[in-house]
């Protein structure tokens, strides 16, 4: 086979994208990401006025669009979802499994109540979603690039800018889902790979920036600042593309080096 040009490689023109959360923040920063390769992108969102808004932003710019209201933490919204993507597309070729929440409280004081919503949209919702546009769209054709959203907090627990136990554990639970989707669903042509952001400026993200402070925040990463508005889109892309096509069950940090500091 004749090698191709890198601009080939990373080419997305005549693909289909859905992203999970892509209405505002990351999810939105993602979608951009792939329908400036040329991707045709569904976002999904709980909010329908902001999934408009992001539409409009993305439509602004020259993307094919579509949007579906749903809460992934809901199976009936995730089987709405699905639909509502084969629909549009006929097919789904990239799940980008952004959607997810927070709670943060020290964790002998961590309520039910708060484990079960993190958990029910971060955890099960993703695997939902993933096991039906698996079984329905991927698995048939033999192809699809599955890029789950985990996040540093996977890799441990924190001491100085939260406390999150259950965020750490379902993030930590994703980073596991995505190599044992590798694993098994490599034989249908299907790359499984998660991408772990660091602190990046988000609805998310602002209560405990501002609660720590953001020189702080800065003083715990090697390169001195937060993720900004293109920082995901370069890693997102390798993994969506075929230049990433022998990339499966792989978790890249995108944290300014934050993973690679041992705590003294």
């Amino acid at each position: 086979m004749k090698a191709r040009t890198v601009q080939a490689l990373f080419d997305l023109s005549g693909r289909t994208a859905l992203v999970t959360g892509g209405s505002r923040g990351l999810g939105l920063q993602m979608a951009h990401a792939l329908g400036e390769a040329g991707a045709s992108v569904m976002i999904s969102a709980r909010k329908a006025d902001e999934l408009e808004k992001a539409a409009v932003e993305l439509r602004t710019g020259g993307i094919d669009v579509a949007t579906s209201v749903a809460d992934v933490s809901r199976h009936a919204d995730v089987m709405a979802l699905t639909d509502a993507a084969l629909q549009a597309f006929g097919h789904v070729d990239i799940l980008v499994n952004n959607a997810g929440t927070t709670w943060g409280a020290p964790a002998e004081e961590f309520s039910l109540e708060a484990w079960d919503k993190v958990m029910n949209l971060n955890v099960r919702g993703l695997f939902l979603l993933t096991r039906e546009i698996g079984k329905r769209s991927m698995i048939p054709r033999r192809s699809g690039r599955i890029i789950n959203i985990a996040s540093v907090a996977a890799l441990g627990g924190n001491i100085k800018l939260m406390q999150a136990v259950g965020y750490n554990t379902s993030k930590g639970a994703v980073l596991t889902f995505t190599r044992c989707l590798a694993a098994e669903w490599g034989r249908y042509g299907i790359n499984v790979n998660a991408i772990g952001p660091g602190v990046f400026p988000s609805k998310m993200a602002n209560g405990m920036i501002e609660q720590v402070g953001a020189e702080n925040v800065r003083d715990n990463i090697p390169l001195n600042r937060m993720g900004d508005d293109e920082d995901l889109k370069g890693p997102l892309l390798l993994l969506a593309s075929d230049a990433g096509k022998h990339m499966s069950g792989v978790f890249i940090p995108v944290d300014g080096g934050a993973s690679a500091v041992i705590a003294g």
